[in-house]
């Protein structure tokens, strides 16, 4: 009942708009006050992208607007009286559950929902009060929960009176900017959980077109008012909006919905204010819920790299892209695009080199094709640096790596292996380019100062390459160092401009230096008189080699006292001190090195902990996924040899698992769609029990001999593992 007659009533709602504006079409140009809330299809189809800086611009614009907006606030239409309470409400639901008559609850939401004003009037805290700040929406949220959490167990005909409602609520014509009672009534409507089903989508999207459509002052007053949400609400909502442009991209029955040719500002849209959810999101710290939350992964199904051309090809104009709106792309789907980026600069910057060849009549050579990277395993930093250095020009093409004296083939376990050993030694204490905190197990820049940071840029080079090749690194940075490797995303090409440089607080110091970040914590809350007490001025003191040195943090530094006044200055400078001028110039060149190597507007796409990811991996195992996507060869899962395999892998402790990870694989680390990812397999041996395991890291793929038994597998396996470095010819 309610399904066929929403559908009709939708059916009749979608003429009705087409109607009003055809005719609005035909008067288009008197000047009339009047407008339609509902904007012409062709206006809402081009909304304003958050595309390159749109979208840096919004961001900035909502945390920086005045909390009391300096434009003319419309007045507020006087509200009519509605004196029903939270109990009383709930008493006529179980009055009308037990004696099944619906009357009263029926004239509540039919009255409720009518109008914008009777929203208002039902669900605002006060109705004398304007509530025109950012801090309180004024609406009554635990009313409005309850309403809703009854809606969807009442009779047909009541919900039926909600939608109508919302309907000619939609339909009314506005004169002027919208009031805050508007913005009210749109953040409740928002809320309603009728729009999860397929059957009511064409109200929701044009519900979604209305609110879209706002100004950017509004928009800035919904965000914080979303903010305040629950938490399980707040999912809620999200989620909602994800599953409409999930099922209006691919839906179950696509009859139920008008052609796509009639409704291309349905996903923008929905789209546009999943992101003022995710701007509320940003604002809290710690957030309502988790980035990843916001993540579509129907989205890895479309053709992503048109996506990504549309984006760069129309960036800031108004033709719609999802990359215009990067948080709601997963990690895997960023990974997907930067990975082929990344193969199409390949393949330019190789087809360049054989172009140049063949003008200059020289015989084109295959190794032109690569990076070619040979080094001495007993030499390996040095060696790798002189080629890295040497090769400069060549850091875009695919990567082989040689080690000299071995037989093994680069197929790609080699460079893992190469990657790897590298990465090891390089930040060892004795090397002196990173510094190991113990508390955080995490490292971190070296703040002395040296004559050449050529180094730092190599680093930064070869973590590039990494992203660029698709190879994960155990490193072991905190999450503050990939915020400053986008700061900014794309290198400026005034070189005069600052890199490396963000806002950082305590809790990012928290991450690195926690004994540090405690200590200027307890400064902060200490109650006592600060300058007496401490003695302290604007000025840290630092010892190099074994030399203390002094560094003001402020112009004539030395002679500020700290105080209860100004020691929240005193301590963000000091975090600002440590996390971004005193390590400048190293950083800087590891900055130039990383984006020498991944220079690409795809970086735009990411945040952060996502950078995190694509360059480290996940450090968490899980074994029993490994088990479940593993594929065989020669081998059935259920032979004897793959159980006895899997009983004693699962039986490892984690410190053996990564070591056969890093047997088989060539690294110890997680990709960013998990373990599938691997595409690991295990093949029969031919060869004698006697023989230890083999491993291809190449290829993912484990060469197990049928051993006899459990103790057996197990010793041989350890062995193997365990002794796992080098490579060589069968």
């Amino acid at each position: 009942g309610l399904e066929r007659g929403a559908k009709n009533q939708f059916s009749t709602f979608s003429n009705f708009i087409t109607t009003i504006n055809q005719k609005r079409e035909g008067i288009g140009n008197r000047n009339s006050p009047t407008q339609l809330v509902i904007p012409n299809i062709k206006n809402v189809r081009d909304l304003p992208p958050i595309c390159l800086d749109v979208r840096q611009k919004q961001r900035i614009s909502i945390d920086t607007l005045p909390q009391e907006l300096k434009a003319p606030i419309p007045p507020e239409p006087s509200l009519p009286i509605r004196t029903k309470t939270v109990k009383d409400f709930q008493d006529d639901v179980e009055k009308a559950k037990s004696s099944g008559d619906w009357k009263a609850v029926h004239d509540f939401y039919s009255t409720t929902f009518d109008s914008f004003l009777e929203i208002n009037a039902a669900f605002k805290k006060d109705t004398n009060s304007p509530f025109n700040t950012i801090e309180d929406s004024g609406i009554n949220a635990k009313f409005v929960n309850v309403v809703y959490d009854a809606l969807l167990n009442t009779p047909q005909d009541v919900q039926k009176s909600v939608l109508k409602g919302i309907i000619n609520g939609l339909l009314q014509e506005w004169k002027g900017p919208r009031t805050k009672d508007d913005l009210r009534a749109y953040c409740i409507l928002l809320q309603n959980p009728q729009f999860s089903n397929t059957s009511t989508y064409v109200i929701y999207a044009h519900l979604l077109r209305q609110i879209a459509a706002l100004t950017e002052a509004d928009h800035h007053f919904l965000v914080h008012w979303s903010k305040k949400i629950s938490q399980r609400r707040f999912k809620q909502l999200v989620d909602r909006l994800l599953q409409f442009i999930s099922l209006r991209l691919f839906p179950a029955k696509p009859e139920e919905f008008p052609p796509m040719v009639k409704c291309t500002w349905w996903i923008p849209s929905a789209t546009k204010v999943l992101a003022l959810f995710n701007a509320a999101n940003s604002l809290i710290s710690p957030p309502i819920i988790s980035y990843t939350d916001f993540y579509n992964s129907t989205l890895d199904h479309i053709d992503l790299m048109e996506e990504y051309h549309n984006w760069q090809c129309y960036g800031n104009s108004h033709r719609f892209s999802f990359c215009q709106y990067p948080f709601i792309i997963s990690i895997a789907a960023k990974k997907v695009i930067i990975q082929r980026d990344s193969e199409q600069q390949m393949i330019s910057i190789a087809r360049q080199s054989l172009v140049d060849k063949v003008s200059r009549r020289q015989k084109p050579d295959m190794n032109m094709l690569f990076l070619n990277v040979k080094v001495r395993r007993m030499h390996l930093v040095s060696d790798s640096l002189d080629e890295l250095a040497r090769k400069r020009a060549d850091l875009k093409k695919k990567l082989k790596v040689t080690f000299v004296g071995e037989a093994g083939l680069d197929m790609g376990g080699l460079t893992k292996e190469w990657f790897l050993l590298l990465i090891r030694q390089i930040f060892h204490p004795d090397y002196g380019m990173f510094t190991y905190h113990k508390d955080s197990h995490c490292h971190w820049f070296s703040r002395f100062k040296c004559d050449n940071y050529s180094e730092f840029r190599l680093i930064g080079a070869l973590m590039g390459l990494a992203v660029y090749n698709s190879i994960t690194l155990d490193i072991r940075f905190p999450p503050c160092c990939y915020k400053k490797l986008l700061s900014p995303p794309i290198v400026p090409c005034d070189h005069n401009t600052l890199v490396g440089i963000c806002d950082v607080t305590l809790d990012d110091l928290f991450q690195i230096m926690p004994e540090l970040a405690h200590g200027l914590s307890e400064l902060l809350s200490y109650e006592g008189n600060v300058e007496e007490d401490f003695y302290s001025t604007f000025q840290v003191f630092q010892e190099e080699f074994g030399v203390i040195k002094s560094y003001n943090l402020k112009p004539n530094g030395d002679k500020i006292p700290v105080t209860n006044q100004n020691r929240k200055e005193y301590v963000q400078l000091y975090v600002d001190f440590l996390l971004n001028k005193s390590i400048y110039k190293q950083f800087a060149a590891f900055y130039y090195g990383f984006h020498s190597v991944c220079a690409s507007y795809a970086l735009l796409l990411l945040r952060p902990e996502e950078v995190e990811i694509l360059v480290c991996g996940s450090p968490e195992l899980d074994m029993s996924a490994l088990q479940r996507s593993t594929q065989y060869e020669g081998y059935q899962k259920t032979d004897l040899t793959i159980r006895y395999f899997w009983d004693v892998v699962l039986g490892f402790s984690l410190d053996l698992q990564k070591k056969l990870l890093h047997f088989a694989t060539g690294s110890d680390r997680v990709p960013v769609g998990g373990m599938a990812d691997l595409n690991f397999k295990i093949s029969k041996s031919e060869t004698s029990t006697n023989w230890l395991p083999v491993a291809h890291t190449c290829f993912n793929q484990l060469c197990l001999p049928p051993y006899k038994n459990k103790k057996e597998l197990k010793q041989k396996l350890i062995i193997g593992i365990s002794n796992a470095e080098g490579f060589g010819l069968e």
